[in-house]
This record gives structure tokens, C-alpha cells and sequence, in this order.
């Protein structure tokens, strides 16, 4: 049960002026948007994210978390006073980005949107059961580097966040071409 709003299915749309379609190079010209579903599968598989929110003084704040993607929501959490907490307070815009650092291949993603706190316990429960299934051993034993945060979730100790997007960009690298694709929901 995600919060309302999750995200649907977006309009897609290649931006030829950031990607190799206008450049000449072999396999330029064939160059198409990246389809939201492959986004979707990078999201879930993605094991860090980093989280973009604005100071009260207007500096940016940029910080790693480990986030999941669950039926068109991106969640996330951190202790309630934590600097990304006390940002998120004063303005809930974010941005979450993951992806690789080769410039050859891969896809980056930067997902922009509202990060609105979870406080209902099905919600939290359903969080809860997405991270232990993507995460695994990390948090389910007790030698996992963040076990206990499935009971801090679900006892409010840390706050959890749920970021519907409202824009998202891929950045794609194959064999020297480039794709830039603007997800709007």
C-alpha cells in the first residue's frame, strides 16, 4: 500500500542535445530513450543512492543511504537528527541518484521529488519487507551493518521516507554512445 501518488507510468522522451544521436559516431543514429521498466530494474537492484536535499541557508546537503524501490515509490531513512532529516523538515524536495562511475557503460538515474515521512504500519510494514528482501543478510543477522532498522522503522526510532517522482533522468553509456531520457509522471 503505497502512499498516494505513486508514480505510474511516465512519458518518456529521448533529449537528443545530451545524447549521441546527434553526434556521428557508429550506432549514434539508432539511439533510443531508455524504457522506464529498465529504470525500475536499476532502482531495485541499486544497493546505494545518493540522497540531495537543501540546508535552511540554502547550501546543498549530498549524503549515501540505502534506499528501496517499492511499487513506484523510492524509500529511504535516517535518524530524526540527522542533517538530511532536519533539511527534509524545512523543504521535502530531494534528489536521489544511483548508478556506476565507468564512462564506457552503465545507466545513471536521478530521480527529483517530495520526500514525504511513513508513518502508517502497513505502509512501514511493506517497507520493512522491501528492504529485507533487497538487502538481505545486511539487515536480517545481527552481523549485517544495518540490522535492527527493519524494528527502528516500525517503532518510528528512525524516520522513513517515501519519494514519489516527479521527474526522472537516465543518463546511458554503451560503446561510446550516449543517451540522455526525461521520465515525466
Amino acid at each position: 500500500m503505497p502512499p498516494e501518488g505513486s508514480a505510474g507510468q511516465p512519458r518518456t522522451e529521448l533529449d537528443a542535445r545530451y545524447s549521441s544521436a546527434l553526434n556521428p559516431r557508429p550506432g549514434a543514429a539508432d539511439v533510443t530513450a531508455t524504457e522506464w521498466a529498465e529504470a525500475e530494474r536499476q532502482m531495485t537492484a541499486a544497493e546505494i543512492f545518493w540522497l540531495s536535499t537543501v540546508r535552511p541557508d540554502g547550501r546543498l546537503h549530498v549524503t549515501p543511504v540505502i534506499a528501496a524501490w517499492h511499487e513506484g515509490v523510492l524509500y529511504f531513512s535516517t535518524g530524526k537528527e540527522e542533517q538530511k532529516a532536519r533539511n527534509l523538515a524545512q523543504d521535502s524536495h530531494c534528489a536521489l541518484t544511483t548508478g556506476g562511475n565507468a564512462l564506457g557503460s552503465g545507466l545513471d538515474l536521478v530521480v527529483e521529488g517530495r520526500a514525504e515521512p511513513v508513518s502508517d504500519p502497513a505502509v512501514l510494514d511493506e517497507v520493512v519487507a522491501a528492504y529485507e528482501e533487497k538487502y538481505g543478510p545486511h539487515i536480517t543477522s545481527p552481523e549485517g551493518s544495518f540490522h535492527g532498522i527493519g524494528d527502528a522503522m516500525r517503532k518510528g526510532a528512525v524516520v522513513v521516507f517515501a519519494v514519489v517522482p516527479g521527474t526522472a533522468y537516465g543518463f546511458g553509456r554503451r560503446e561510446g554512445v550516449f543517451t540522455h531520457t526525461r521520465w515525466t509522471f
